[in-house]
């Protein structure tokens, strides 16, 4: 606005103009226009939710003339509940919800409280990734918060709470569990959050290399970012002992990390310690915070198993700064954060050619290009994958992160027992590993094992009990294999955003001779898909067994396919 005044109200006055058209059709109707962005309400969370991804492919569409510094992005935020009505238009504490939901929301996203969420969530098969409860501005309760996610690659990956999966995978364990919560960032600059996601990061991913430690994922310790939740409440919620969390503040030339240990059984501080150095002894104080955590355990852990959690520090501050940049963007699994995450991992390895720790990053952010087809040259991608994980376990062999990556590519490229060894050798450095467990039990379906990748499944399950909708596709392509079509069908249906497990679905309906199911199921995914092709799948999907390769195209032939 600042740059051109005049044009960029008329764009943005076109575009709100678009948005009132498209609000009707969704049965909504536009309350009021307020600056650069509208009030609007509706007769159905449905209709409201709809429209709230509508609204981000409008603007999307009409962004690809503009250049890419003005092109014009909106927040969305939706809530459900009674308003207040008169002739200058609606109010009460429900609108503010909404607002506030919606300033809190990252450009291109809707944000939606749990009261929509319980509404859609079995409605609209979009993924729904659980943000926790918000302290919203003026609002005197928590709001507990989902962010929508209507592309497949996001809603696969996002980590969701699971009401309907109790039972045995979530009893506490008879080792000392830990949760290490976010580590709070006191200060203003986006900067300092990274920090303190960063040394979160790298305290679990510490603790969890021990074997006589249960540690909670990362995915689901990220589910209580907010302060406003007792750590006793947070520990019954992911069953465990133990609850680790901590603060962060940074000045020009300093940094100050608070961290405590609460037994969360009597609510007492059993260790606490404040770290105040330079900025520059970043790396002594993670090694410091996190051996601290573990004395306070009191865990008898052998001296070797000690020297082995110490990680290869970079020589250079900031590659270790790019490398906690980049991992503020990796989890979002979108195509342009996994791009900008890709552009961080690769400075930091143009800073510190040695530093194992980015060079098995960037092979993830390849993987994850292959995976989903966002570069350009696909078998290109793997084989770069493969030489940066190659890279990262000759520069840090104690790395499971290197194994894990190595393991991912050898899959694909059809090396059975290249890739279990590695994913063994990746489990054998850090047990405590969820998304490794679960990749590990993909690996092994693939290879005929399938008995045993359920258990690995169920292992990363209980780690990371607010796991990502890909532990259930895993889950549901070992049942496949075993012929256990109606467990396929009751675990696919779990997922949040089904799109991915389609195929898995109507290969199962139709072998159980549910023809019509089937054939209703193919239809949406040639909706979501519509350039799929039954011969490329097939010599793309990685069994080691042709029949079972055969039994999964039986299944989908049958299907429609």
């Amino acid at each position: 606005m600042s740059e051109n005044e005049l044009d960029t109200y008329n764009e943005l006055k076109k575009l709100i103009s678009l948005l009132e058209v498209s609000c009707a059709k969704y049965n909504g109707r536009v309350v009021e226009v307020r600056g650069d962005g509208i009030l609007a309400l509706f007769e159905t969370a449905t209709s409201a939710v709809e429209f709230g991804v509508e609204l981000h492919q409008i603007a999307s569409d009409q962004n690809k003339s503009r250049a890419q510094d003005q092109r014009i992005k909106f927040r969305a935020g939706i809530h459900l509940g009674e308003i207040l009505i008169d002739e200058r238009g609606i109010h009460g504490d429900n609108v503010n919800i909404a607002a506030r939901l919606q300033e809190i929301a990252e450009p291109e996203r809707v944000y939606v409280s749990s009261a929509v969420y319980d509404q859609v969530c079995n409605r609209l098969r979009f993924g729904y990734e659980f943000l926790g409860p918000k302290q919203l501005k003026n609002i005197m309760n928590p709001v507990s918060t989902y962010c929508v996610r209507s592309e497949v690659a996001g809603a696969t990956m996002a980590g969701t709470m699971r009401p309907d999966l109790k039972g045995d995978i979530f009893e506490r364990p008879d080792t000392p569990s830990v949760a290490v919560l976010p580590f709070s960032s006191s200060g203003g600059d986006e900067s300092d959050s990274w920090i303190a996601e960063g040394l979160t990061d790298d305290v679990i991913m510490n603790l969890s290399k021990f074997r006589n430690l249960f540690i909670i994922a990362r995915n689901s310790s990220f589910f209580f970012r907010t302060q406003s939740m007792p750590p006793k409440e947070a520990a019954q919620k992911l069953n465990v002992r133990y609850v680790a969390r901590g603060s962060v503040r940074r000045s020009t030339s300093r940094i100050r990390i608070s961290a405590e240990l609460i037994d969360a059984n009597t609510e007492r501080t059993i260790w606490g310690e404040r770290f105040d150095r330079k900025i520059d002894d970043i790396f002594d104080i993670l090694d410091e915070v996190t051996e601290c955590i573990v004395a306070a355990t009191a865990v008898m852990i052998e001296s070797h198993e000690k020297q082995r959690m110490i990680q290869a520090i970079p020589n250079d501050l900031e590659a270790y700064g790019s490398v906690l940049q980049g991992q503020h963007h990796i989890f979002k699994y979108t195509r342009n954060d996994n791009r900008k995450a890709q552009n961080f991992y690769q400075s930091a390895l143009e800073r510190d050619e040695g530093y194992a720790r980015a060079a098995a990053a960037l092979s993830r952010t390849l993987n994850i290009d292959w995976r989903y087809s966002w570069a350009e040259e696909p078998s290109q991608a793997l084989e770069k994958a493969l030489i940066l994980a190659q890279r990262a376990i000759e520069l840090d062999p104690t790395d499971a992160r290197g194994f894990g990556e190595l393991g991912y590519v050898h899959l694909y490229r059809k090396e059975h027992d290249a890739a279990i060894q590695s994913y063994q050798r990746a489990l054998a450095l850090n047990p405590n590993d969820a998304d490794m467990h679960s990749d590990f039990a993909d690996a092994l379906a693939h290879s005929g094992d399938n008995e045993t990748a359920i258990t690995h499944i169920q292992q990363a399950m209980r780690l990371n009990p607010y796991f990502p909708d890909q532990y259930l596709w895993h889950l549901g392509g070992a049942y496949y294999n075993l012929r256990r079509y109606e467990d396929v069908i009751e675990t696919v249906n779990k997922m949040n955003n089904p799109t991915e497990g389609q195929r898995m679905l109507a290969a199962s309906y139709a072998q159980l001779g549910q023809t019509d199911m089937a054939r209703l199921i193919r239809e949406k995914h040639r909706e979501a898909h519509p350039n799929f092709s039954l011969a490329r799948w097939t010599t793309v999907q990685p069994d080691r067994l042709e029949e079972d390769t055969q039994h999964f195209v039986e299944g989908l032939k049958k299907a429609g396919f």
